[in-house]
């Protein structure tokens, strides 16, 4: 290690830089309301806080944003906006809005064309073709009961 006033030895790497726009995707928000961010990059293995020049809503969260980093530290990003998809973002106005029904004994979302579930590395997409899809670093089934795996065809591996 140097010691004040000396150079670093030519050995030690310099401090990771990043400069320009990097894309990256909100993950939700913090106690304080900040947005949650991760990218290519990012110094440490879980979402940063980051500061916005856009206003960012929970239903953004997934969607992919464009960073850039307060003197190129990737410990300090900055959301400069969300990336719009033209089919998603920008297509025609659907003819039936979202919409989620609430009771005491039932939560129903309804969307058009996919309804996506989120958290870290985990997802559940539901399609308007029927697929179900189920995405995750573990997968766990377990039932007290019979757990039963029907289809037109069932691979495994």
């Amino acid at each position: 290690m140097a010691k004040a006033g000396e150079l670093a030895p030519a050995t030690a790497k310099a401090p990771l830089r990043l400069d320009g726009v990097v894309i990256g995707v909100l993950m939700g928000f913090d106690h304080g309301g900040m947005p949650l961010v991760v990218f290519p990059g990012n110094p440490v293995e879980q979402a940063v806080s980051a500061r916005t020049t856009a206003r960012l809503e929970p239903d953004h969260i997934g969607a992919d944003v464009a960073l850039m980093f307060e003197q190129g530290d990737p410990a300090r990003p900055v959301v400069m906006g969300r990336i719009l998809h033209p089919e998603v973002d920008l297509g025609p106005p659907r003819d039936q809005p979202v919409r989620a029904t609430v009771d005491d004994q039932r939560l129903e979302l309804t969307a058009e064309r996919e309804i996506v579930l989120r958290c870290g590395k985990a997802s559940i997409t539901l399609t308007r073709a029927g697929k179900i899809l189920l995405r995750g670093a573990y997968l766990f089934s377990r039932s007290t009961g019979v757990n039963k795996i029907k289809g037109g065809s069932v691979q495994l591996n």
